[in-house]
């Protein structure tokens, strides 16, 4: 049996984060020393030119000794975004017509767009539950 087959069956808790075309699977698997740790998948889709899709896959692992600072520094990062830019988002990632609506007023498009969808903000991970 390979170490992936062994990994992915130590899989313990899972959550999922549906964000648009990303997904971020936040899994706790066990080590084969019977500890735990966390890993953060971001899977994103794209589609082909046929028609096709396929996905990508970025994983990071997260073990218990790096928690408290991963979990300062995330919070540090994301408190300095939001005081920066605010909550709103405003991309053509999420907003189609953003750059058509900006050539035609010269203003940024509001915030009316049928994409954007309400999702629960990934600056509100709590390691604490861990």
């Amino acid at each position: 049996m390979s170490e992936k087959s062994i990994l992915e069956k130590e899989e313990i808790f899972s959550k999922v984060l549906r964000a648009g075309r990303r997904t971020y699977f936040f899994d706790v698997r066990a080590t084969r020393a019977g500890d735990y740790y966390l890993t953060v998948t971001e899977s994103k889709k794209f589609t082909n030119d046929d028609g096709s899709f396929h996905f990508k896959k970025h994983k990071i692992y997260l073990y218990k000794e790096d928690f408290e600072s991963f979990k300062e520094i995330l919070e540090e990062m994301t408190q300095y975004i939001v005081n920066e830019k605010g909550q709103e988002v405003i991309s053509e990632r999420h907003q189609r017509d953003f750059k058509r609506e900006y050539e035609e007023n010269g203003t940024a498009p509001s915030d009316n767009s049928e994409e954007n969808t309400n999702t629960d903000s990934f600056t509100d991970v709590s390691f604490d539950d861990i």
